[in-house]
């Protein structure tokens, strides 16, 4: 079933829409990237949610739909210009896919335009038609759209409204294509209703356009004239089903949400009459908005919830995530067996109906083969129109559609018969894909058999890890700017940062050491250069989460740490110790085999790349003038616990005082001849973090680890 709205169907839902003239924007929201929904409230009716679903279809419902609690920009600049504005008119630009919004605010006008073509736009213009905000930036041939330009409407169509043969023989004259897509594309139909016209004229869809004879372009024309009259006058729209069966259970039922089970069996839907479907399997709905409502409502209105599934599958965080999927994948392999096995049922009582009917099948097949031999498929699709027991013809599959006598000898389930098989064989055709269909359940079955044991193994990996205190491990596409160097957490939560190499210390000094921060230098050639920020660091969130195990923190990333204190000097004395404790652990002390170093402190102001005369600096060295203040017989040893900071778990490095203070599982990290690797290794297998993060925050050398409940 087709989901985009052709140029007819907007001109159904653009007057539709007149009966909501009058109401008032209440609220827009942008539950996924692909759609918005405006809320108005009619006087003394229940609110109506628009909901626009960009390129494709725009209709309103009254469903209920979960929606974000933070709109999104656009949908925010909406609620700003619209605010308990009102709806005063509603229209369509020329025959195109484009709406027009009216809304009256004050003494001004501001309007939402709706592309329906392409990928689609939702656009708020101002009173002199400026852009205020278009959804998605676009450039074409013809026009741009963005923010602050002129809005241009795609260039005019054809309107089949406004016709004249004269408009008609341009456009056939100037397309080589063949008739369906010169109506389609060219005249901006779309392939149902260039169908229905070219079906209305008895013509073939294949018909070269400009090789069309006067006599064909008349039966166009009045094809075309009859397709409008229908659009204007019929006040209903039709949808038409599958089966008898389906026509049956939609005749039965009378409330709205029983006609979302049965979405399924529409085959197509459309504000005016398909002649090549069966009328007698058609059913009349009040409105197109209503029909549109039925077939993806239930899909649309869980555009929310989608948009989060996705962010969790896209991000492959965790076994919540792979089990969701898993989750899924069960269901939709539940509803494929069900569906084979259907299948393969309706087949196999075709197959067994044809061979009943033996001879009425036959007569239809000689008939009909008798004729062709004299007469071409168009002409004999022509005598056939009101034939009761022959229904549409396929000449490029050779195929007919024929109806099987019912019980009171009146025509009633159709079969597509291949003209040149024999009854056998046609029946045959049938049972074969009866066969194929419980071929493709059985495989089904099995594939849910391994998602099912996929299930129960991944449920209990959950409980295991839980059970130990593991954290999911998370795939990110962008790392926060302090990983990029050596960076640890002091006890009132500022955050140091240190080169890890020649290039990070230059980065360190140019980028990241502000005026009022602190220059930390263990007093050994080669150490890092060290920024102790002073707004820069972490705080505990007061709200825990029932994701994050016992014994792990939740931490917040913060830029204003330090409230009054306005330089780093005023800090603490025991901060500038712990950030020079973190300076020589940073430094090759570490793997030196000493039990203590000495560091010092310095002003931004006094670090320079500027040497004395005749002396030069290597890349990352700086020149310290001036003042210093100094650490000595500071010892070598570190902290490290396990934080959640902003959603993200990475391992949280400190001194040992610090980290034990707020961490509850925590390792003291001394030095040693083991290699850090197989530290990190150790710590992630037990914890679920990243192996590459715990080896990037070890510090270089080898080490060796004293557990307090870091690994459970």
């Amino acid at each position: 079933m087709r989901d985009k709205f052709s140029s007819f169907d907007v001109a159904r839902i653009v007057e539709e829409l007149q009966d909501m003239i009058g109401a008032r924007m209440r609220k827009a929201y942008q539950p996924h990237y692909e759609q918005i929904v405006l809320k108005l409230n009619r006087k003394g009716l229940p609110s109506t949610d628009l909901v626009i679903v960009r390129g494709k279809r725009m209709y309103t419902s009254q469903r209920d739909r979960p929606m974000p609690s933070k709109p999104s920009q656009f949908a925010m600049v909406i609620r700003k210009h619209l605010n308990n504005a009102r709806l005063i008119g509603v229209k369509q630009y020329g025959f195109d896919r484009v709406i027009e919004l009216v809304f009256e605010r004050g003494i001004g006008e501001i309007k939402i335009v709706i592309e329906l073509f392409r990928d689609g736009n939702v656009l708020l213009i101002d009173t002199d038609g400026i852009i205020i905000q278009p959804l998605t930036h676009a450039n074409y041939s013809t026009r741009i759209i963005k923010k602050g330009l002129e809005y241009a409407p795609p260039p005019a169509s054809l309107d089949p409204r406004n016709l004249s043969r004269a408009n008609i023989n341009q456009l056939l004259d100037e397309s080589e294509h063949d008739l369906i897509r010169t109506l389609a594309v060219r005249a901006n139909f779309g392939a149902l209703y260039g169908s229905i016209a070219c079906s209305n004229a008895n013509l073939e869809e294949s018909i070269i356009s400009n090789l069309m004879t006067i006599e064909q372009r008349d039966s166009l024309e009045k094809s075309i004239n009859h397709m409008v009259k229908e659009l204007s006058e019929n006040k209903f729209v039709r949808i038409w089903v599958d089966d008898i069966n389906s026509l049956k259970k939609w005749n039965e039922i009378s409330e709205n949400s029983e006609r979302d089970s049965l979405s399924s069996t529409i085959i197509e839907v459309a504000p005016i009459n398909v002649p090549y479907l069966d009328k007698d399997m058609a059913i009349e709905i009040e409105s197109l908005s209503l029909c549109f409502d039925i077939l993806y409502g239930t899909h649309d209105a869980a555009a929310f919830i989608r948009r989060e599934e996705e962010k969790l599958v896209n991000s492959g965080k965790g076994e919540g995530e792979r089990q969701a999927k898993l989750d899924r994948r069960s269901a939709q392999q539940k509803l494929a067996i069900d569906r084979f096995l259907q299948r393969a049922a309706i087949n196999q009582e075709l197959g067994k109906s044809i061979q009943e009917n033996w001879d009425h099948v036959n007569d239809i097949l000689e008939q009909f083969n008798s004729a062709i031999k004299n007469e071409n498929w168009q002409s004999i699709e022509a005598k056939l129109k009101d034939a009761s027991w022959v229904g549409k013809l396929n000449p490029a599959k050779q195929t007919i559609v024929a109806y099987l006598p019912d019980e009171d000898g009146d025509p009633g389930a159709s079969i597509t018969l291949q003209v040149d098989k024999n009854v056998h064989q046609n029946a045959q055709r049938y049972f074969e894909d009866a066969r194929s269909q419980k071929n493709k359940a059985v495989g089904a079955r099995r594939a849910l058999e391994t998602t099912e044991l996929s299930k129960t193994m991944e449920s209990k990996k959950a409980a295991k890890n839980a059970a130990a205190g593991r954290l999911k491990e998370s795939k990110r596409s962008k790392k926060f700017w302090f990983e990029k160097y050596r960076w640890s957490m002091l006890k009132n939560g500022n955050l140091i940062v240190g080169g890890n190499d020649a290039k990070g210390n230059d980065n360190i000094v140019k980028k990241h050491l502000n005026s009022n921060d602190l220059y930390f230098h263990a007093d050994l050639h080669g150490a890092a250069s060290c920024s102790l920020k002073l707004s820069e660091g972490f705080e505990v969130n007061s709200i825990s989460s029932d994701n994050i195990p016992e014994g792990i923190i939740s931490l917040k990333i913060v830029q204003n740490l330090s409230g009054e204190i306005e330089d780093a000097r005023d800090l603490p004395k025991e901060t500038h110790q712990e950030a020079a404790q973190m300076a020589v652990c940073w430094s090759r002390a570490w793997g030196s085999g000493n039990a203590a170093a000495t560091v010092f402190h310095a002003r931004p102001s006094q670090v320079s790349k500027t040497t004395e005369s005749g002396e030069s600096l290597g890349r990352g060295s700086f020149v310290v003038r001036g003042k210093r203040s100094w650490y000595k017989d500071i010892s070598l040893e570190l902290g490290i616990g396990i934080g959640v900071i902003n959603g993200v778990p990475l391992p949280i490095l400190g001194t040992p005082d610090t980290i034990s203070s707020i961490f509850p599982r925590w390792a003291k990290i001394i030095p040693s001849k083991e290699k850090k690797e197989n530290i990190a290794n150790k710590i992630a297998k037990s914890t679920g973090l990243s192996q590459d993060d715990v080896l990037s925050c070890l510090p270089p050398g080898g080490c060796s680890m004293v557990n307090h409940g870091l690994i459970p």
